[in-house]
């Protein structure tokens, strides 16, 4: 280990002085208490030092010339960076009233001259400790930040952000019915035979691409996502955040999605189903949540995304007739009754884009 590692591991204590004897003996005292002495023979120097990189403690004359020590602690306890900082104030022995002054600018003790060695240590050794624990206490401070910010992320990802914000008032989610929501199934056609015959980290990895450009939609239109499913995803509009259009919203979201694949993944190929009406949410689990919507709208929406074509985005006759006047903003094909897994014909239409 060499010397300079050495002394990075050793606490480093500022010696403030105007007095090059009383620095030479206090560096002296210090190095006998496996200590790294920093050296400032003013005020100004000080200030530029702590600034720099702050030690661990500040050893600190009161009469020095331009920039006394009382200046410098009040500079040091009116900064986020310094204020921490524990200081010893150093006064000659009948100096009684600078030793109450530094002591109500915040300094943690005070020294007189001359040293008495034993009392230097003494003193030098306790605010090291009261640093060390300040230290380990700010430590563990951020790592329950860390820990919060995790856990809060999690949330985020578990659960739409309206729902975050109500579990964290009420420590619940209420079930709520809601009358008049669209919901979209996206899925990405062919992946699990990709998944099926490639490494599993190149899969993933495939599907994070997909899924982020997917994501990136969903925010541009306003729609919440609700759940990835395998390799898909499931949408919402006006189910916790307000949209007055929410059939129009899913297939602005639908149609960026299928075009944005085109361009960035042309490989890959998208199926999207939408369907409009009544839903239930609710956030299930004690210690582990998922939010999710139910209802028959919600499985019709899945099972338009597996039908027909490799490229298509299919919604019901009731969503078509949710968009009211809206529809004329886009290109349409009805499709008459097709048969749907579960339900038997129904009246479909195929989105084909904006209107021209």
């Amino acid at each position: 280990m060499t010397r300079d590692t050495v002394a990075a591991q050793l606490p480093r204590v500022l010696i403030v002085d105007d007095d090059a004897a009383n620095r030479d003996l206090l560096e002296q005292e210090l190095e006998a208490m496996d200590c790294d002495p920093l050296l400032a023979s003013d005020g100004m120097a000080a200030l530029a030092m702590l600034e720099d990189d702050p030690p661990d403690l500040v050893l600190l004359d009161v009469m020095m010339p331009v920039v006394d020590g009382f200046s410098v602690l009040a500079a040091m306890r009116g900064s986020a960076r310094l204020r921490d900082v524990p200081v010893v104030m150093i006064s000659a022995l009948d100096d009684l009233a600078s030793v109450v002054a530094g002591v109500e600018l915040g300094a943690d003790d005070y020294l007189t001259k001359p040293f008495e060695p034993a009392l230097l240590r003494a003193r030098v050794q306790a605010c090291l400790e009261k640093k060390r624990w300040r230290d380990r206490e700010a430590a563990y401070l951020r790592e329950i930040e860390a820990e919060r910010a995790r856990a809060d992320a999690l949330l985020h990802a578990i659960l739409p952000a309206p729902a975050v914000t109500e579990l964290k008032a009420t420590g619940r989610v209420t079930p709520r019915r809601h009358e008049d929501v669209a919901v979209l199934f996206a899925d990405i056609v062919g992946f699990t035979r990709y998944a099926e015959a490639h490494p599993p980290e190149q899969v993933v990895e495939e599907l994070e691409r997909l899924l982020d450009a997917c994501d990136g939609c969903l925010d541009r239109h306003g729609l919440e996502k609700i759940k990835g499913v395998g390799d898909g995803v499931a949408v919402t509009a006006n189910l916790l955040l307000p949209n007055p259009d929410p059939v129009g919203a899913c297939l602005r979201g639908g149609l960026d999605m299928l075009s944005g694949l085109r361009a960035q993944h042309p490989h890959w190929r998208m199926r999207v189903g939408i369907d409009a009406g009544p839903v239930l949410s609710a956030a299930v689990g004690r210690t582990k949540f998922s939010f999710d919507v139910w209802g028959d709208v919600v499985n019709v929406a899945s099972r338009l995304s597996g039908l027909g074509a490799d490229e298509a985005l299919y919604l019901t006759d009731r969503a078509w007739r949710r968009l009211g006047s809206g529809a004329s903003t886009f290109s349409f094909e009805a499709l008459g009754p097709v048969p749907v897994r579960g339900r038997g014909d129904m009246v479909l239409w195929r989105c084909r884009g904006a209107s021209p």
